[in-house]
This record gives C-alpha cells, sequence and structure tokens, in this order.
C-alpha cells in the first residue's frame, strides 16, 4: 500500500526504474595502455609489491610493456625548531625519501582492466600509493571525414 502511494506522488521513480530496463549493454571498453605508478618510503616493499604486480599480470595473461623504477628516489629536506618558542640556533633537519615504480599494460579491454586493477587494489601493503593513468581508444566521430586529395 505504501509502495502504491509513493508511486502516485513520485511518477518519475517508475518512469526511470522502466526505462533503466530498456536500455542496451554498452559495449566493452579498449584502452591503449594503463599506466601504473606506485610510491613508497620503503624500497623492499616498494619491490616486492611491484613483482607481484608483474606475477598477477603475467598469470592473467596480460602484456606488460615497461616495468622500471628510477634509480634515485626523490628526496625533501624539512628543516625545523628543535624547541617551540626559543633557541633559534638549535634546528633539526628531516629528509623525506620517495621511491617510485612504473609499470605500463598494453591493449586491454575494460573488464579485463577493472578486474586485475581491483585485485591489486586489495592486495596493496600499507604506505605505498599507486595512481592509475588510462588511454582509452575510441571510434572517431561521424562528421570526421578523412581529406581529399587533389591529385
Amino acid at each position: 500500500m505504501l509502495r502504491l502511494s509513493l508511486l502516485r506522488l513520485y511518477p518519475q521513480v517508475r518512469a526511470c526504474s522502466t526505462s533503466a530496463a530498456v536500455t542496451q549493454p554498452r559495449p566493452d571498453q579498449l584502452f591503449k595502455a594503463v599506466d601504473i605508478e606506485l610510491r613508497a618510503h620503503d624500497p623492499a616493499v616498494l619491490k616486492s609489491y611491484s613483482f607481484f604486480m608483474n606475477m598477477s599480470a603475467n598469470e592473467l595473461d596480460i602484456k606488460v610493456d615497461k616495468s622500471y623504477a628510477p634509480e634515485a628516489p626523490d628526496k625533501t629536506l624539512k628543516t625545523v625548531l628543535k624547541s617551540a618558542f626559543a633557541h633559534k640556533r638549535h634546528k633539526v633537519q628531516y629528509e623525506n625519501r620517495t621511491y617510485y615504480h612504473f609499470i605500463q599494460l598494453k591493449h586491454l579491454t575494460g573488464s579485463t582492466s577493472d578486474t586485475y586493477l581491483e585485485y591489486v587494489q586489495r592486495n596493496l601493503p600499507e604506505g605505498v600509493a599507486m595512481k592509475v593513468t588510462k588511454t582509452e581508444l575510441q571510434k572517431h566521430s561521424s562528421h570526421l571525414i578523412p581529406p581529399i586529395n587533389k591529385e
């Protein structure tokens, strides 16, 4: 009874639910490349996790185009006073090192990339950050036509 009264009050709810069932399924996306950037402060954890990512990609028959780590980490220095208010001469320097690892996957479908990335992200260790950039292949718009060659 309550549901019928809600449908009378809000007819757009019924319209949205029926139109969603009629739509056709979208074709799967195609990705030219999926670039993954890993960052960590501990090089051993980063190396172990990148090995895990490459191994899981090989098991799923995903083509790993590049997998590399830059030689030197990014270093940031921060200088702070030892005491909160006085003794300006007494300072301490902290160094923060960030290690990177880059992995590039080639020629993936949308479902394959979603499955792989979900599996890999669920096993992401603490202290490791991941950034994913996808390059999608799309058809040209219908209004674009090739140029006419005048010979």
